[in-house]
């Protein structure tokens, strides 16, 4: 059942609104002024709190500041008989969800609370999957690779500097562009991924740029690209190196001027993106060989990241297996499984063509159809033999 705190000095007003309150269905705590007010918001975890502006003690707007601070998730709605729109304006520039004036409409401050309770049931949500997303990107492993990609991250990401993150498939070249943008001032807008490689050649200037209504064929309405999606965040270009030569020449032109034209448009619009490419290419090989343009390279390259393959940080496998361990353990809802130390070792042993992410495939077969302790057959009989 939904709680609510109701703090005012006016015993009769109290008493009204708990009533109605317990009525509607509310589990419902009163308090007799901010002091006490305050105790019971410190003690308890309420889904909204109202309160009165002008009492003995401590007015609301002192009640609203500290609660911001203790509870800031808690949608606080201040009430008061001598409400102007300075009050109001006041109360809702220092976090307060809304303004209701005394005698209250009792309809009004109804839908108010709904509306208030929706809202913090939505913002808890959107922090616990962006926390379970958070933790789906974790960077594990503390080799000297790892920890020198980790040392450039933290330098890199508080800056807006395009960045260039090589390595072979399933090294987790994703992670690293995910990292930065967490930690980036960014962090609250989009990342938006492209796969470059999944994406004919014909389509990847529409994938990035849009289209207008009628430019070809099959635009039969207008398309917003990628770039435009990603405004205020951040575009991460996976597999650039497998980027058409006219579609490198857009993007270059989109790095330089901050500003796109959408396919069969003439509108520049302009961008405010941060943009991270991934490739497992050499791409100097690659404008040796005029597949991809220097003055793109050297645009995109401003901090280039290396991410080494697992064959290359062996010590971090233990730390990786545990982790997936419990990850996937997690996700089938039952207990971590043991690894006993020969089947660790013949892990570490083991040649991981695939990288990072044939590893977590065989932990997970591992999960599946080995007993409580995984033991070095079991290694043996369910890693692949190419």
């Amino acid at each position: 059942m939904q709680s609510i705190l109701v703090i005012d000095d006016e015993r009769a007003i109290r008493k009204t609104l708990c009533e109605i309150l317990s009525f509607e269905g509310f589990t419902v705590d009163e308090a007799a002024d901010g002091v006490e007010g305050i105790k019971k918001i410190k003690e308890n975890n309420y889904d909204c709190i109202l309160c009165d502006i002008k009492m003995p003690k401590m007015d609301g707007l002192e009640v609203l500041d500290i609660a911001r601070v203790e509870k800031p998730d808690i949608p606080f709605i201040v009430i008061s008989g001598h409400g102007n729109i300075e009050t109001a304006v006041e109360a809702v520039k220092k976090g307060a969800y809304d303004f209701i004036s005394k005698p209250p409409d009792l309809n009004r401050l109804l839908i108010t609370i709904r509306n208030a309770m929706d809202k913090k049931l939505l913002v808890t949500e959107t922090k616990q999957l962006r926390k379970r997303i958070s933790r789906g990107y974790e960077m594990v492993g503390e080799s000297e690779g790892m920890r020198k990609i980790k040392d450039t991250i933290q330098k890199v990401a508080p800056t807006d500097a395009r960045v260039l993150i090589t390595g072979d498939n399933g090294v987790g070249k994703e992670l690293v562009a995910r990292r930065i943008h967490e930690l980036s001032q960014r962090a609250n807008g989009p990342i938006v991924e492209v796969n470059c490689a999944a994406i004919p050649s014909e389509l990847i200037e529409s994938e990035l740029f849009g289209h207008e209504k009628g430019s070809f064929t099959s635009a039969i309405k207008q398309r917003i690209g990628k770039f435009e999606q990603a405004n205020g965040g951040t575009l991460f270009l996976d597999e650039i190196g497998d980027m058409s030569h006219d579609a490198q020449a857009k993007m270059l032109r989109a790095l330089q001027e901050g500003k796109i034209t959408r396919v069969g448009g003439d509108k520049e619009i302009k961008v405010d993106v941060r943009v991270i490419a991934a490739t497992n290419k050499d791409l100097l090989k690659e404008v040796e060989e005029k597949k991809f343009r220097l003055d793109l390279y050297h645009r995109l390259g401003v901090i280039i990241i290396h991410v080494p393959s697992l064959n290359e940080r062996k010590d971090d496998i233990p730390m990786l297996v545990e982790h997936f361990m419990k990850e996937i353990s997690d996700e089938y809802k039952q207990a971590p499984k043991q690894v006993d130390a020969d089947a660790m070792k013949a892990l570490q042993n083991y040649n991981w063509t695939g990288n990072i992410r044939e590893l977590r495939n065989v932990v997970e077969r591992l999960i599946i159809l080995s007993d409580k302790t995984i033991t070095k057959k079991d290694v043996e009989l369910y890693t692949p033999r190419v």
